[in-house]
């Protein structure tokens, strides 16, 4: 499928699926055993709980070093009955994750960026654009990223079946674990829609869900400096910010994260990679 192609049916989808995306906003939305909708209680973005302001510092908050990709998977993965919304930790910590990619033109622009501040962030990648796209993978691997599923062709997993799940998984895993040297660890379901097949089949390929608390809507282009602003805001100990790394023109994300990214270590922030809690 052409990428144009892609980005369109992935529009259709989002707008479609307007009543479970958008948790920066709505909320997370977990599928009862009826079919009903249920949201997750999600912070908005722009005013999370405990929001620390973004202050002026001194000094520069040196990265944490020793990070990289798990060495090993857990023996059994617990089975969630809804996602990972946030990071428990001491101290001010962080996750900024990227969806949807990885993508030539975008994914190079944001990994140059982590790399000149010596973060670490986690992309959730999609199987059909991480097919064609292993260097990529390769350089997510050698310089300490993580690596998340967010399935082959990025549908409304809500409307599958249990079989068309695990495909989607999967095939993404096979991927992963060929350009990155892992089979991963975390998953994250598109749109934000989860249901007990998803959760179940997640931790039977020895995966976590893990949402977003922030999200940057970046997604609908509303500028870059709207972006910034949204994640300066909404900074605050434990967050996971949502942006996007494919998809569509994401110049604005790339943009967005040179402006954020300086001012979130000054400030006395670790942009640190996700950890499972206990079971």
């Amino acid at each position: 499928m052409k990428k144009e192609q892609l980005f369109t049916r992935r529009r259709a989808l989002l707008a479609g699926a307007a009543a479970v995306g958008a948790a920066g906003t709505a909320g997370v939305f977990v599928w009862g055993d009826k079919g009903e909708p249920v949201r997750v209680g999600v912070p908005v973005s722009g005013a999370p709980a405990r929001s620390l302001p973004l202050k002026p510092s001194a000094y520069r908050l040196r990265p944490l070093t020793g990070y990289g990709p798990p060495r090993a998977a857990p023996a059994r993965t617990p089975v969630r009955h809804e996602p990972l919304l946030r990071m428990t930790g001491r101290g001010r910590t962080m996750v900024l994750t990227f969806d949807d990619g990885p993508d030539p033109h975008y994914t190079p622009g944001i990994l140059d960026t982590l790399a000149e501040y010596d973060v670490r962030a986690t992309f959730f990648v999609c199987g059909e654009m991480a097919v064609d796209n292993q260097d990529l993978l390769a350089r997510m691997a050698d310089e300490g990223h993580v690596v998340g599923n967010h399935t082959w062709s990025h549908p409304l997993l809500t409307r599958l079946t249990r079989r068309q799940i695990r495909s989607e998984m999967s095939r993404t895993s096979d991927v992963i674990e060929e350009g990155y040297g892992e089979r991963p660890r975390w998953f994250r379901a598109p749109y934000g829609a989860w249901n007990r097949a998803v959760f179940q089949l997640g931790a039977e390929l020895g995966m976590e869900p893990l949402a977003w608390t922030v999200d940057t809507l970046d997604w609908t282009t509303p500028g870059t400096g709207v972006i910034v602003d949204r994640v300066e805001k909404s900074a605050a100990p434990g967050v996971v910010v949502l942006s996007h790394d494919a998809g569509g023109d994401r110049s604005q994300s790339v943009r967005a994260l040179r402006g954020y990214l300086p001012r979130l270590l000054d400030s006395g922030y670790h942009l640190t990679l996700p950890h499972s809690p206990r079971a």
